[in-house]
C-alpha cells in the first residue's frame, strides 16, 4: 500500500470539509498494529460488548475494506484481540477502527494491520451474535454510514463521502 498523509488529503481538499464531505475524526483514537496508515472503503457494525457478529464479518473478506465497529464506546470489554487483528489480515482487511477497546495488545502489534481503538482493557467479549450490521453509526460527533471510505495515519482519521486520490507522502 502507498504511503500517504492525511495532511497532504486535508491541504488538498479544503473545500471537501468547508462542506462536510470530508471530516476529521477527534483525536481520541489510539494507535495499535503494525501498518501505521490505511485506507478503504468502510464497513459498518454496531455492537455493545459483543463481537461474533465482528468474527463473521471478518471471516467474510476484506477486499482492501475497513471494519468500523460502533461498540458504543465501552471501556469494559476488548472488541478486538489478537486473533481477530490477524484474520482481519489473513482475510484481506485493510484495517480496523474500534470505537471502544482492543485487547491482546502485544499480539495486534505483531501483526501487519491498521488498527484504531480508544483503549485496551483485558476482559473479552460477550459471543451473543447481537448487532446490527451496514447501518449508519455515530463515531464522537461524526455520522458514518456504510461504503464511505477512511485515511487513516498517525496525524488522525479522515472519513469522505466518495474515494480521494491520494498522493505519496511528502519525505
Amino acid at each position: 500500500m502507498a504511503a500517504f498523509a492525511t495532511a497532504d488529503i486535508c491541504d488538498a481538499n479544503e473545500r471537501l470539509l468547508e462542506s462536510g464531505d470530508l471530516r476529521i475524526l477527534h483525536p481520541v483514537f489510539k494507535i495499535y498494529g503494525r501498518s501505521q496508515a490505511f485506507f478503504g472503503p468502510i464497513v459498518t457494525i454496531k455492537v455493545f460488548e459483543e463481537n461474533l457478529l465482528v468474527k463473521e464479518l471478518l471471516e467474510a473478506g476484506g477486499e482492501g475494506r475497513v471494519l468500523m465497529i460502533d461498540g458504543g464506546g465501552s471501556m469494559r470489554r476488548g472488541m478486538v484481540g489478537g486473533y481477530l487483528a490477524q484474520l482481519a489480515k489473513n482475510m484481506g482487511w485493510s484495517g480496523i477502527l474500534v470505537n471502544g477497546c482492543v485487547r491482546d495488545v502485544e499480539e495486534i502489534n505483531a501483526c501487519d494491520i491498521g488498527i484504531r481503538a480508544l483503549a485496551s482493557v483485558p476482559r473479552r467479549c460477550n459471543k451473543n451474535r447481537i448487532g446490527e450490521i451496514h447501518v449508519p453509526v455515530h463515531i464522537g460527533d461524526a455520522l458514518i454510514r456504510d461504503g464511505e471510505w477512511l485515511y487513516a495515519d498517525s496525524d488522525g482519521i479522515l472519513i469522505s463521502k466518495t474515494e480521494l486520490s491520494i498522493t505519496p507522502a511528502k519525505n
